[in-house]
Order: C-alpha cells, then structure tokens, then sequence
C-alpha cells in the first residue's frame, strides 16, 4: 500500500469513528442532563467538538494502526462522566443513558445509508464517484458500518460496556449489586476480551461469532430498506 493510499485509508476510517464515538458519549451526557444529571454539562462535555473527548490511544493511535494492518476498526473516546444518583430515577434511567450511546449510533448508521442512497440516486448506480465524491461516499459507508458495529459491540451484557448498565438495571437489587460490583474489573475485562482469548483461544473468535452476525444483520437490514447492495 503506497503513501496515498494509506492516508486514503486512515482518513476514511478515523473520519467516521471520531464522529461516531463523539456522538455516542455526548448522547449519553444529552440523556443523563435530561434525567437530572448536569455533570457532563458542567464539564464541558456536552459538545460536538472532538478536541473535548478525543483519547490518544483510542481515538487516533490505535484505530490508525488497525486501518494500516487492515484489521478491523475498534476505538474509543474519553467516557462522558455520568453520576448515577444524581439521576431522578437511578435505577431506571441510567439504563435510558446506557442505551442513548447505542441508540443515537444505529440512528446515525441508518442516516449514513440514506445519505448514501442520496448520493447514488443523483450521480447514478455505475457512475464514476470521482475524487471528492468517492472519498464523501467511502466515508458514509465507513460511518455507515462503525456505527452499527459501535452500537452493537456497546451492547454486550459485560463491564464496561453499555450493555452491562442496562442488564443492572434489568436484575433484582441484591443481584444488581452483585453485578455491578464486577465494574472495578473492567479493564482486565476488556484486556481479557479482547485479547487474551483470541491469542489463547484464537478458534473462540469472540467477536466473529458474537457481535459479526447481528452487525451484518443490521447493515442488511438498513441496506434493504433503500435497496441498496454496496
């Protein structure tokens, strides 16, 4: 892969993610303001401008590293502070705030399509994108799948992902508890997740098995509705 290409890629890839991450924290900080929780509002958390959430590793070191090996994309923003009981109904609306980051994501990834939609309809199917229109349209689908995927992979009913929040708020108090004392261990969660069982188990494929299917399901289903093969 020669120099332009490369930067071809990253671009059209970092593009999409930081502003599908940047959506997706802000939602969550949108959601608990509205549940009675000012606190991602009184830190400045509530805005569209990267700057405020980018992380260094997450957002732009290793989603540029994973776009040059051509490994899937996975990234991450600095979380948007939320303190759960300061909301009006703890248990219950901090899985509204849970679920407002993957919300707002398979929202955003159904605009892409139709976005995309757009852009074909006016240019024509076999039509020759071009430079600037091909990179727009690159950049739409690549938004179009990291949202789904964002969406879908925050959903996974284990620490630190959204998908816990809304399994606490599902069980009984005492067994809630029990549950959401395994959030300490959240990063060895995700490290364990992650990577160790795909290097010790690589037939495992976690992700493959998992989040791969319904992610495909989705974008089919998305696709579809604009009858759209791309």
């Amino acid at each position: 892969m020669d120099d332009a290409n490369i930067i071809y890629t990253i671009a059209t890839w970092l593009i999409p993610l930081m502003l599908a991450i940047v959506f997706h924290e802000v939602a969550h900080g949108w959601v608990a303001r509205f549940y009675g929780d000012p606190t991602a509002a009184s830190l400045g958390r509530l805005t569209l401008n990267p700057i405020k959430h980018v992380d260094p590793i997450g957002t732009i070191a290793l989603p540029t590293l994973l776009a040059v090996t051509g490994a899937p994309i996975f990234g991450w923003a600095k979380p948007v502070p939320v303190v759960q009981s300061r909301l009006r109904n703890p248990r219950w609306h901090m899985m509204a705030v849970a679920f407002a980051g993957p919300g707002i994501n398979l929202i955003l990834g159904f605009f892409a399509v139709a976005a995309m939609a757009l852009m074909i309809n006016i240019m024509g199917e076999g039509a020759d994108f071009g430079t600037v229109s091909g990179f727009v349209f690159d950049n739409l689908r690549n938004f179009m799948i990291i949202n789904i995927f964002l969406a879908l992979f925050n959903l996974l009913p284990v620490p630190p992902f959204d998908g816990s929040h809304i399994v606490e708020g599902l069980l009984p108090p005492p067994l809630a508890d029990k549950y959401a004392s395994l959030r300490k261990y959240s990063l060895p969660i995700l490290l364990l997740l992650l990577l160790v069982v795909p290097m010790v188990f690589p037939e495992a494929r976690i992700i493959e098995r998992v989040v791969l299917p319904p992610v495909v399901f989705v974008i089919n289903f998305y696709l579809g509705i604009f009858g759209l093969n791309v």
